[in-house]
């Protein structure tokens, strides 16, 4: 089975659909984030938690990554390897628009629906998130933009599906993502 990559916005919801998608496809789930957070340990930072990007070291950890490029590319190298290997959900940013293996999703969701999906995730409030993810949001853009240039958020032409979450639930959507896999399968 191709790679199945899953990308979106951050709090889309990528990570609980891409959990719920491979337990359906009985296959693993790699996420960028957990490559990204495997590097943070390796300099000496101690993640935990989803919501850890959206705390102190998280956030330093983002800051000191944008002085070099090595960290997005070394995440993105070994998540490539997997996507050519298959049998694997991946939850990356980038990697869609870096590949022409695997099938390519993106979660479409505006900053209201993430904002409160953030909140009753991280028990924060709802106004905190849309801060946290208005400036998620331009920094992500501006990295891939500086680092591949990538239009990310704007361009979905790499994307053979794209569903819009604001309006129904993770498992709708994992639902919709797994049956279109399946009618995909080579």
């Amino acid at each position: 089975m191709k790679a199945i990559i899953i990308s979106g916005m951050p709090a889309v919801g990528k990570t609980s659909v891409s959990k719920k998608v491979a337990r359906a496809l009985h296959v693993p789930m790699v996420g960028g984030g957990d490559v990204l957070k495997e590097m943070a340990v390796e300099e000496g930072y101690t993640p935990g938690g989803e919501d850890w990007w959206d705390r102190g070291e998280g956030m330093k950890f983002l800051q000191e990554r944008k002085r070099s490029s090595d960290f997005d590319k070394e995440v993105d190298a070994r998540l490539l390897q997997k996507a050519k290997k298959g049998d694997v959900v991946i939850t990356s940013y980038p990697v869609p628009w870096l590949t022409e293996d695997g099938l390519k999703v993106w979660l479409s969701g505006g900053v209201k629906s993430r904002a409160a999906r953030m909140s009753k995730r991280d028990g924060v409030p709802v106004s905190r998130c849309r801060k946290v993810l208005s400036v998620r949001d331009l920094e992500n853009y501006k990295l891939y933009k500086k680092i591949y240039g990538i239009e990310f958020g704007k361009d979905l032409k790499p994307f053979d599906l794209v569903v819009e979450t604001d309006a129904i639930d993770e498992e709708k959507v994992a639902k919709i993502v797994t049956e279109y896999v399946k009618s995909r399968r080579d």
